[in-house]
């Protein structure tokens, strides 16, 4: 038998634009709008990424300068030029 997970109840003053954007996600999930948030607040407070993700998230903020041909103008040109890698 699992435990009752205790629920308390919270009050909280949001934008109203934010709001309706909740509403519309929970809507869209077929969730009741407390399902949707509460959700979205566990996802937030529990979920941390990996030891692999954090040292890569590290790394591309840390990176001071980007090699110029990893730079690409549009995706049709970054795409292009992994066709060109993958035909050598």
């Amino acid at each position: 038998m699992e435990a009752t997970i205790v629920r308390q109840p919270a009050s909280f003053r949001l934008r109203a634009d934010l709001l309706e954007g909740l509403k519309r996600n929970a809507a869209r999930e077929n969730r009741s709008l407390n399902n949707y948030v509460e959700s979205v607040l566990l996802d937030v407070v529990y979920n941390e990424p990996n030891e692999v993700t954090k040292a890569a998230i590290e790394e591309a903020m840390n990176r001071k300068e980007y090699p110029e041909n990893e730079l690409y103008s549009s995706a049709e040109e970054m795409f292009n030029a992994l066709n060109e890698e993958i035909d050598l």
